[in-house]
């Protein structure tokens, strides 16, 4: 417990208002959206509202050696901002202001609590997109989704995260303020700073505003259902698609499992009987571009004995992606537990990694459904369990075990979207080997020496 003489120099920084020490508003940022994680209350939440003040909290925590845990809206699916060893809960729900939009340059710049609805909201009028589209897009934030390198729905076509900073400040573990890069679209000099801090999960740095990449946005598109008997068929449509070079700005998949509950959770109409659909979203500039691309992933849905639905309307589109969206939700619905995973894998590998989920959720008798970005490769299987069934949690780690190992063997990755935090650090090695790991540690004791910084995540905490 920090002392009461902290909590009042926190309370002189940012005002009485923005420090919470409460009971139950402790509680409430104890978790993110991961299951199945240890948790511990922070001492204390504190709410910034300048990069001046985080200097000072910054500073403050160094000097007697506190834990920072830097959060936005805690939506993240690895234990990213979960609190390990109490400390400073640093939210930034507080700093959500848009600070420029420049249309002339295609950028924003805006603070790090600002939610990615509200920025393309903003940008909307200029007839501007901000492409990454989380499944959270609604709640996550600038800042989260930055620490993260958030994927999404559009990740396919238009790529995550990293694709669109283009610059950034930071707030070191030193209380050093930092910015690089900016709005030049070439920019060169020096390391690649903003590429190291975006997916750093706050380890080594507090990202206190963000200059964001925007396009222009599509005026055209058309947005179809492909309806599976077979998981195979669905993923050689998948590869199909790509091998017609039709880059789709969405191609999401959705087995048998996740369609019933979603059915039954959202009641728009799926077809119960199909083993797998896939969504698919084709966008561009051109009419004639997007009716060209729409025709040729007709031909391959049919050529892989699927039957293909196109949505005659923005309700029919909207409905569509209501469904995928809901899917987590619907599938949160069935039990206490829901593990959400992110095996992502080369695109030629979506129908081995589709087959091979399956087969692992009856090998271990669970529940688990499987839905994703089956465009990029980025699959979800998603594992229902009870929390308070000791065998059952146990058959679930040994599945989730299998099916990362399953992803590293067919040449693919540990996160595609979600981050490491502290769900997947026991993976790590397993993908960048010994070298890999002692490389990450090295650059998390030069930047942050007293490991203070969200400790616990991605490397493990030093031992004194």
């Amino acid at each position: 417990m920090l002392d009461q003489s902290i909590i009042e120099q926190l309370e002189a920084l940012v005002g009485k208002e923005n420090v919470l020490t409460g009971k139950v508003d402790l509680v409430a940022y104890s978790y993110d959206a991961t299951a199945d994680l240890p948790r511990q209350t922070p001492d204390v939440v504190v709410l910034p509202t300048s990069t001046a003040m985080v200097q000072e909290i910054v500073h403050l925590a160094r000097r007697n050696k506190i834990a920072i845990y830097p959060r936005g809206a805690g939506t993240n699916l690895s234990g990213g901002t979960v609190p390990l060893k109490k400390g400073i809960v640093l939210s930034f729900q507080k700093m959500n202001q848009i600070l420029e939009i420049d249309a002339a340059n295609l950028t924003a710049v805006v603070q790090p609590g600002v939610v990615i609805n509200a920025l393309n909201s903003a940008v909307a009028p200029h007839g501007l997109i901000y492409p990454p589209d989380p499944g959270t897009v609604a709640t996550a934030t600038m800042g989260g989704s930055a620490a993260e390198n958030s994927g999404g729905l559009r990740g396919l076509k238009y790529g995550v995260t990293k694709n669109y900073i283009m610059g950034m400040e930071v707030v070191l573990a030193s209380g050093e303020k930092v910015r690089f890069g900016g709005k030049t679209v070439k920019n060169v000099t020096a390391y690649d700073f903003s590429n190291l801090f975006v997916g750093s999960e706050g380890t080594l740095g507090i990202i206190t505003e963000l200059t964001a990449k925007l396009i222009p946005a599509p005026k055209f598109r058309r947005t179809m259902m492909g309806v599976f008997k077979t998981l195979a068929d669905a993923g050689n449509a998948v590869a199909g698609i790509i091998a017609a070079q039709v880059i789709p700005a969405t191609l999401e998949i959705m087995d048998n499992m996740t369609i019933k509950t979603v059915e039954d959770f959202a009641h728009i109409g799926l077809p119960l009987d199909a083993e797998a659909l896939l969504l698919i979203e084709v966008d561009g500039m051109s009419q004639d571009v997007v009716t060209g691309e729409a025709e040729a992933v007709m031909k391959v849905v049919t050529d892989n004995n699927g039957d293909l639905k196109t949505a005659e309307s923005d309700l029919e589109r909207d409905q569509l992606w209501t469904a995928r969206r809901n899917a987590l939700p619907a599938l949160a619905s069935l039990n206490n537990t829901v593990i959400l995973e992110d095996a992502t894998v080369p695109r030629s590998r979506i129908t081995d990694m589709l087959i091979i989920c399956q087969e692992i959720g009856k090998k271990y008798n669970l529940t688990l459904g499987t839905f994703g970005h089956a465009g990029d490769g980025n699959l979800h299987p998603t594992i229902l369990c009870d929390k308070n069934n000791a065998d059952e949690m146990g058959r679930m780690h040994k599945a989730v075990d299998e099916i990362f190992k399953a992803a590293l063997d067919f040449g693919g990755t540990l996160s595609g979207e979600h981050g490491i935090g502290v769900a997947k650090m026991k993976y790590l090695g397993d993908e960048l080997g010994q070298s890999g790991l002692n490389l990450m540690a090295s650059i998390k004791q030069s930047l942050d020496p007293d490991y203070l910084l969200n400790p616990g995540k991605m490397v493990p905490v030093r031992e004194n």
